[in-house]
Protein backbone atom coordinates (compact mmCIF):
# COMPACT_ATOMS: atom_id res chain seq x y z
CA UNK A 1 0.00 0.00 0.00
CA UNK A 2 2.47 2.33 0.94
CA UNK A 3 4.14 1.64 -2.80
CA UNK A 4 0.86 2.59 -4.34
CA UNK A 5 0.64 5.53 -2.35
CA UNK A 6 3.77 6.92 -3.12
CA UNK A 7 3.62 6.11 -6.74
CA UNK A 8 0.01 8.33 -6.82
CA UNK A 9 1.93 11.48 -4.93
CA UNK A 10 4.54 10.80 -8.27
CA UNK A 11 1.80 10.42 -10.90
CA UNK A 12 -0.12 14.06 -9.12
CA UNK A 13 3.28 15.84 -9.83
CA UNK A 14 3.26 14.50 -13.76
CA UNK A 15 -0.27 15.32 -13.93
CA UNK A 16 0.36 18.93 -12.91
CA UNK A 17 3.72 19.26 -15.19
CA UNK A 18 1.00 17.22 -17.83
CA UNK A 19 -1.52 19.72 -17.13
CA UNK A 20 -0.15 22.88 -18.08
CA UNK A 21 1.18 21.64 -20.89
CA UNK A 22 -1.99 19.57 -22.31
CA UNK A 23 -4.03 22.52 -21.58
CA UNK A 24 -1.94 24.79 -23.28
CA UNK A 25 -1.83 22.24 -26.87
CA UNK A 26 -5.32 22.00 -26.64
CA UNK A 27 -6.21 25.43 -26.08
CA UNK A 28 -4.13 26.04 -28.90
CA UNK A 29 -5.48 23.20 -31.72
CA UNK A 30 -8.71 24.38 -30.94
CA UNK A 31 -8.26 28.08 -31.67
CA UNK A 32 -6.06 27.81 -34.01
CA UNK A 33 -6.82 24.35 -35.71
CA UNK A 34 -2.89 23.57 -35.70
CA UNK A 35 -1.48 20.74 -34.32
CA UNK A 36 1.65 22.38 -33.84
CA UNK A 37 3.49 19.36 -32.64
CA UNK A 38 6.63 21.45 -32.24
CA UNK A 39 5.32 22.37 -28.84
CA UNK A 40 7.67 19.88 -27.11
CA UNK A 41 10.51 21.27 -28.53
CA UNK A 42 9.16 25.17 -27.83
CA UNK A 43 9.00 23.64 -24.22
CA UNK A 44 12.44 22.12 -23.69
CA UNK A 45 14.04 25.46 -25.49
CA UNK A 46 12.33 27.14 -22.68
CA UNK A 47 14.23 24.48 -20.07
CA UNK A 48 17.01 25.73 -21.38
CA UNK A 49 16.53 29.35 -21.46
CA UNK A 50 16.25 28.81 -17.74
CA UNK A 51 18.86 26.63 -17.01
CA UNK A 52 21.81 29.64 -18.75
CA UNK A 53 19.49 31.93 -16.28
CA UNK A 54 20.07 29.62 -13.80
CA UNK A 55 24.02 28.98 -14.51
CA UNK A 56 24.25 32.97 -14.54
CA UNK A 57 23.17 32.98 -10.96
CA UNK A 58 19.22 33.62 -11.17
CA UNK A 59 16.94 30.86 -9.38
CA UNK A 60 14.84 29.02 -11.86
CA UNK A 61 11.55 30.48 -10.16
CA UNK A 62 13.19 34.04 -10.75
CA UNK A 63 13.95 32.65 -14.68
CA UNK A 64 10.80 31.39 -14.87
CA UNK A 65 8.92 34.96 -16.07
CA UNK A 66 11.73 35.41 -18.71
CA UNK A 67 11.08 32.30 -20.30
CA UNK A 68 7.18 32.71 -20.63
CA UNK A 69 7.37 36.04 -22.21
CA UNK A 70 10.36 34.58 -24.27
CA UNK A 71 8.48 31.74 -25.08
CA UNK A 72 5.25 33.57 -25.79
CA UNK A 73 6.71 35.69 -28.32
CA UNK A 74 8.27 32.78 -30.05
CA UNK A 75 5.19 31.38 -30.42
CA UNK A 76 3.47 33.86 -31.90
CA UNK A 77 6.58 34.50 -34.06
CA UNK A 78 6.07 30.89 -34.89
CA UNK A 79 2.74 31.21 -36.44
CA UNK A 80 2.84 34.38 -37.98
CA UNK A 81 6.47 33.61 -39.52
CA UNK A 82 5.86 29.74 -40.40
CA UNK A 83 2.20 28.57 -40.08
CA UNK A 84 0.10 31.57 -40.93
CA UNK A 85 2.02 31.78 -44.50
CA UNK A 86 1.27 28.20 -45.30
CA UNK A 87 -2.50 28.23 -44.46
CA UNK A 88 -2.43 31.34 -46.44
CA UNK A 89 -1.05 29.18 -49.58
CA UNK A 90 -4.11 26.66 -48.77
CA UNK A 91 -1.63 24.27 -46.79
CA UNK A 92 -3.77 20.94 -45.90
CA UNK A 93 -3.44 20.24 -42.18
CA UNK A 94 -1.42 17.30 -42.84
CA UNK A 95 1.30 19.49 -44.53
CA UNK A 96 1.22 22.02 -41.39
CA UNK A 97 1.61 18.48 -39.31
CA UNK A 98 4.69 18.14 -41.67
CA UNK A 99 5.53 21.33 -41.28
CA UNK A 100 5.68 21.38 -37.21
CA UNK A 101 8.09 17.96 -37.36
CA UNK A 102 10.46 20.20 -39.52
CA UNK A 103 10.29 22.55 -36.64
CA UNK A 104 10.62 20.54 -34.09
CA UNK A 105 14.01 19.00 -35.54
CA UNK A 106 15.36 22.88 -36.27
CA UNK A 107 14.29 24.07 -32.33
CA UNK A 108 16.15 20.94 -30.98
CA UNK A 109 18.88 20.36 -33.25
CA UNK A 110 19.57 24.49 -32.93
CA UNK A 111 19.40 23.61 -28.76
CA UNK A 112 21.63 21.11 -29.31
CA UNK A 113 24.06 23.33 -31.14
CA UNK A 114 24.17 25.94 -28.55
CA UNK A 115 24.26 23.55 -25.17
CA UNK A 116 25.76 20.45 -25.64
CA UNK A 117 23.80 16.98 -26.77
CA UNK A 118 23.75 15.95 -22.82
CA UNK A 119 21.80 16.34 -20.08
CA UNK A 120 21.74 19.22 -17.53
CA UNK A 121 19.97 19.71 -14.04
CA UNK A 122 19.19 23.03 -12.41
CA UNK A 123 21.14 23.99 -9.56
CA UNK A 124 17.43 23.78 -7.45
CA UNK A 125 17.28 22.87 -3.44
CA UNK A 126 14.34 20.64 -2.94
CA UNK A 127 13.27 21.82 0.72
CA UNK A 128 11.76 19.89 3.13
CA UNK A 129 10.06 15.98 2.66
CA UNK A 130 6.42 16.46 3.74
CA UNK A 131 4.86 13.32 4.43
CA UNK A 132 1.14 12.27 4.70
CA UNK A 133 0.37 8.91 5.05
CA UNK A 134 2.04 7.11 2.21
CA UNK A 135 2.44 9.76 0.46
CA UNK A 136 6.21 11.42 0.17
CA UNK A 137 6.69 14.65 -1.89
CA UNK A 138 9.22 17.76 -1.32
CA UNK A 139 8.52 20.74 -1.04
CA UNK A 140 9.47 21.97 -4.62
CA UNK A 141 6.88 18.91 -5.90
CA UNK A 142 4.52 20.51 -3.90
CA UNK A 143 4.99 23.93 -5.27
CA UNK A 144 4.84 22.34 -8.90
CA UNK A 145 1.14 21.29 -8.24
CA UNK A 146 0.29 24.52 -6.67
CA UNK A 147 1.09 26.20 -9.55
CA UNK A 148 -0.47 23.95 -11.81
CA UNK A 149 -3.34 24.50 -9.95
CA UNK A 150 -3.64 28.22 -10.19
CA UNK A 151 -3.09 27.50 -13.91
CA UNK A 152 -5.74 25.88 -14.41
CA UNK A 153 -7.95 28.21 -11.73
CA UNK A 154 -6.99 30.99 -14.18
CA UNK A 155 -7.88 29.20 -17.54
CA UNK A 156 -11.45 28.22 -15.79
CA UNK A 157 -11.82 32.51 -15.24
CA UNK A 158 -10.71 33.66 -18.46
CA UNK A 159 -13.10 30.55 -20.64
CA UNK A 160 -15.82 31.45 -18.46
CA UNK A 161 -16.00 34.93 -17.31
CA UNK A 162 -13.79 36.95 -19.80
CA UNK A 163 -14.62 38.39 -23.23
CA UNK A 164 -11.50 37.09 -24.23
CA UNK A 165 -12.25 33.79 -23.01
CA UNK A 166 -15.71 33.87 -24.80
CA UNK A 167 -14.21 34.81 -27.89
CA UNK A 168 -11.41 31.94 -27.61
CA UNK A 169 -14.56 30.14 -27.71
CA UNK A 170 -16.81 31.08 -30.37
CA UNK A 171 -13.68 31.30 -32.68
CA UNK A 172 -13.06 27.26 -32.15
CA UNK A 173 -16.91 26.79 -32.45
CA UNK A 174 -17.31 28.45 -35.76
CA UNK A 175 -14.43 31.35 -37.04
CA UNK A 176 -16.87 31.78 -39.93
CA UNK A 177 -19.72 32.92 -37.55
CA UNK A 178 -17.49 34.41 -35.03
CA UNK A 179 -15.97 37.08 -37.96
CA UNK A 180 -19.81 37.98 -39.14
CA UNK A 181 -20.52 38.80 -34.93
CA UNK A 182 -17.69 41.42 -34.91
CA UNK A 183 -15.76 39.23 -32.78
CA UNK A 184 -11.12 39.97 -34.32
CA UNK A 185 -10.83 36.58 -34.92
CA UNK A 186 -7.09 36.97 -36.31
CA UNK A 187 -6.47 39.03 -32.65
CA UNK A 188 -8.09 36.14 -31.03
CA UNK A 189 -5.65 33.48 -32.17
CA UNK A 190 -2.77 36.05 -32.15
CA UNK A 191 -3.55 36.14 -28.22
CA UNK A 192 -4.01 32.37 -28.13
CA UNK A 193 -0.93 31.55 -29.27
CA UNK A 194 0.37 34.10 -26.61
CA UNK A 195 -1.30 32.77 -24.16
CA UNK A 196 -0.51 29.38 -24.83
CA UNK A 197 3.46 29.73 -25.28
CA UNK A 198 3.74 31.30 -21.95
CA UNK A 199 1.55 27.84 -20.60
CA UNK A 200 4.60 25.82 -22.93
CA UNK A 201 7.38 28.13 -21.59
CA UNK A 202 6.19 27.48 -17.93
CA UNK A 203 5.23 23.67 -18.25
CA UNK A 204 9.32 23.31 -19.98
CA UNK A 205 10.64 24.83 -16.86
CA UNK A 206 8.42 22.21 -14.31
CA UNK A 207 8.84 19.30 -16.65
CA UNK A 208 12.45 20.04 -15.99
CA UNK A 209 12.38 20.74 -12.36
CA UNK A 210 10.30 17.21 -12.27
CA UNK A 211 12.60 15.31 -14.72
CA UNK A 212 15.86 16.40 -12.54
CA UNK A 213 18.01 16.40 -15.80
CA UNK A 214 16.95 17.05 -19.22
CA UNK A 215 18.55 16.91 -22.60
CA UNK A 216 17.46 19.11 -26.02
CA UNK A 217 15.19 15.71 -27.04
CA UNK A 218 14.09 14.88 -24.05
CA UNK A 219 10.46 16.15 -24.51
CA UNK A 220 9.79 14.27 -27.57
CA UNK A 221 8.66 10.89 -25.27
CA UNK A 222 6.50 13.82 -23.39
CA UNK A 223 4.85 14.81 -26.36
CA UNK A 224 3.63 11.57 -25.95
CA UNK A 225 1.70 11.90 -22.72
CA UNK A 226 0.49 15.35 -24.10
CA UNK A 227 -0.86 13.93 -26.81
CA UNK A 228 -2.53 11.30 -24.92
CA UNK A 229 -4.17 13.85 -22.17
CA UNK A 230 -5.36 15.62 -25.27
CA UNK A 231 -6.98 13.21 -27.07
CA UNK A 232 -8.38 11.40 -23.95
CA UNK A 233 -9.80 14.17 -22.88
CA UNK A 234 -11.24 15.43 -26.49
CA UNK A 235 -9.36 17.68 -28.77
CA UNK A 236 -9.87 21.16 -28.15
CA UNK A 237 -11.67 20.90 -24.77
CA UNK A 238 -9.43 22.16 -21.98
CA UNK A 239 -11.18 20.89 -19.10
CA UNK A 240 -10.83 17.59 -21.03
CA UNK A 241 -7.16 17.83 -21.01
CA UNK A 242 -6.97 18.58 -17.41
CA UNK A 243 -8.82 15.19 -16.84
CA UNK A 244 -6.60 13.23 -19.19
CA UNK A 245 -3.32 15.04 -17.77
CA UNK A 246 -5.02 13.25 -14.46
CA UNK A 247 -6.01 10.24 -15.72
CA UNK A 248 -2.74 9.75 -17.53
CA UNK A 249 -0.07 11.19 -14.85
CA UNK A 250 -1.76 9.16 -11.92
CA UNK A 251 -1.61 5.87 -14.41
CA UNK A 252 1.93 5.99 -15.75
CA UNK A 253 3.60 6.45 -12.55
CA UNK A 254 1.30 4.09 -10.79
CA UNK A 255 1.89 1.32 -13.56
CA UNK A 256 5.66 2.07 -13.20
CA UNK A 257 5.69 1.32 -9.45
CA UNK A 258 4.69 -2.69 -10.53
CA UNK A 259 6.38 -2.81 -14.07
CA UNK A 260 9.20 -1.81 -15.66
CA UNK A 261 9.51 1.79 -15.80
CA UNK A 262 10.19 1.87 -19.62
CA UNK A 263 6.70 0.81 -20.00
CA UNK A 264 4.78 3.69 -18.61
CA UNK A 265 4.17 5.74 -21.64
CA UNK A 266 3.07 2.19 -23.84
CA UNK A 267 0.48 2.22 -20.24
CA UNK A 268 -1.06 5.68 -21.66
CA UNK A 269 -1.73 4.60 -24.95
CA UNK A 270 -3.62 1.51 -24.08
CA UNK A 271 -5.61 3.80 -21.35
CA UNK A 272 -6.31 5.55 -24.14
CA UNK A 273 -7.73 3.52 -27.22
CA UNK A 274 -9.36 1.53 -24.50
CA UNK A 275 -11.30 4.82 -23.92
CA UNK A 276 -11.72 5.85 -27.51
CA UNK A 277 -13.04 2.92 -28.32
CA UNK A 278 -15.88 3.34 -25.92
CA UNK A 279 -16.23 7.20 -26.60
CA UNK A 280 -13.87 8.19 -29.79
CA UNK A 281 -14.72 12.15 -29.34
CA UNK A 282 -12.54 11.65 -25.92
CA UNK A 283 -13.99 12.21 -22.05
CA UNK A 284 -15.64 15.68 -22.62
CA UNK A 285 -15.70 15.62 -26.22
CA UNK A 286 -18.91 15.93 -27.82
CA UNK A 287 -20.24 13.28 -30.08
CA UNK A 288 -21.00 12.52 -33.67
Amino acid sequence: MSLFLAAVGFGLVTAAVLAIAAVGFTLQFGVTDVLNLAYGAVMIAGAFLAYVLNQAGLSVWAALPVVIVACSAGSVLLNSRIYTPFKQRGASPITLVIVSLGVTLIIEFGVQALAGGTSVSYNLAQGPTLRAGGLILTAVQIAIIGVSLVVMAGVHVMLRYSKLGKAMRATAANPALARNCGIRTGRVITTTWAITGAMCGLAGVVFGIDAGSFSPTSTDVFLVLILAAVFLGGPGQAYGAMLGAAVIGIATEVSAAFIAADYKYVVAFVVLLLMLGIRPSGLLGARA
